[in-house]
């Protein structure tokens, strides 16, 4: 009789997980997002996380974890219960920059995490305050040469994409620019309009509405062709410097061992939520080039996304603060 008890016990852990993904969510999901409430990240988990809620039943609650660039966050989903109640909003710089740049990351970007969908990607558009007398790239470079280490640059933290391409932007024009990190865009952007730092390369989102309403100065955005919800803003390549491009993206990841049963009902029904007419039209407002896909396609991007910002790391020879 224990033989067959012995025998059940592995097959009734077999039996479960098809039921578990069957009955999910049963309960509320949290879905982390490693940047202060108002930034991109936070922005387009909130529009995912309201069109789940309503298909569930059963709430989605985005949660912000601010800081090291959002790795606590990650850190955090890393070690969460694998049962896909707790979720992470990946982006670019917690699942692809962070690994190049950080010698004790504690957790590791590839192996703690089960890729599920890769939701898509937003520019940066270097914006500058309304205060500085720059219309163009060349001349906030002039004037970065002409005031050296006087110009302030806001980020969402040390090591993200917003404080890369200022690195970038440096090395390409020979400036010197003071790096102000905060712990996500939020405050960032705050400071930004009120004149207390004067330029940021942040992502599209969070300042969008502050350039079409004339209280930030878009000077280029950072992809190789113009962004749609701004046609007259040139690319950094038109504006003569090449090989400046960059992006920030998002993808929902769960950690390691989450059921592949599970995984597929969220993958599917993200798929589902980028497909939806007004959840496009909400995520192409704020300048979100959509995504999409297989949870094997978006693990197959995140390391390729490593292997990149490797090299671009050590190209630019950007150190941290």
């Amino acid at each position: 009789m224990r033989t067959h008890h012995l025998i059940a016990l592995p097959l009734l852990a077999a039996l479960s997980t098809p039921v578990l993904a069957q009955n999910y969510p049963a309960k509320p999901v949290r879905l982390m997002v490693g940047f202060a409430p108002g930034g991109g990240t936070d922005i387009v988990a909130r529009v995912l996380a309201q069109k789940l809620s309503e298909w569930w039943g059963q709430q989605v609650i985005v949660e912000n974890r601010a800081g090291a660039t959002g790795t606590i966050a990650a850190d955090f989903v890393a070690k969460s219960t694998p049962d896909g109640y707790t979720l992470l909003m990946g982006h670019v710089n917690s699942n692809a920059i962070a690994p190049t740049l950080f010698k004790k990351l504690p957790y590791d970007a590839v192996k703690d995490f089960a890729s599920i969908t890769y939701v898509g990607y937003v520019p940066n558009v270097l914006t500058v305050h309304p205060s500085l007398p720059t219309k163009n790239v060349k001349e906030l470079v002039a004037l970065a040469k002409t005031r050296a280490g006087e110009l302030t640059c806001a980020s969402s933290g040390t090591g993200s994409t917003q404080h890369l391409a200022l690195e970038m932007f440096m090395t390409l024009t020979a400036t010197k620019i003071i790096h102000v990190p905060y712990k996500g865009s939020g405050q960032a952007i705050v400071d930004l309009v009120a004149g207390q730092v004067q330029m940021n390369f942040d992502t599209m989102p969070p300042v969008l509405d502050h350039i079409r309403g004339n209280r930030l100065r878009a000077l280029a955005v950072t992809t190789p062709k113009r962004a749609e919800p701004l046609p007259d803003v040139p690319t950094f390549m038109e504006t003569g410097l090449k090989g400046f491009e960059m992006t920030n993206w998002y993808g929902v990841v769960a950690p390691a061992a989450t059921p592949r049963e599970v995984i597929n009902k969220i993958n599917a029904d993200l798929n589902k939520a980028l497909s939806d007419p007004g959840v496009r039209k909400r995520l192409a407002d704020v300048g979100t080039e959509i995504g999409g896909g297989s949870a094997e396609s978006f693990d197959a991007f995140i390391k390729t996304e490593i292997v990149k910002y490797t090299k671009l790391v050590k190209a630019a020879n950007v150190q941290l603060d």
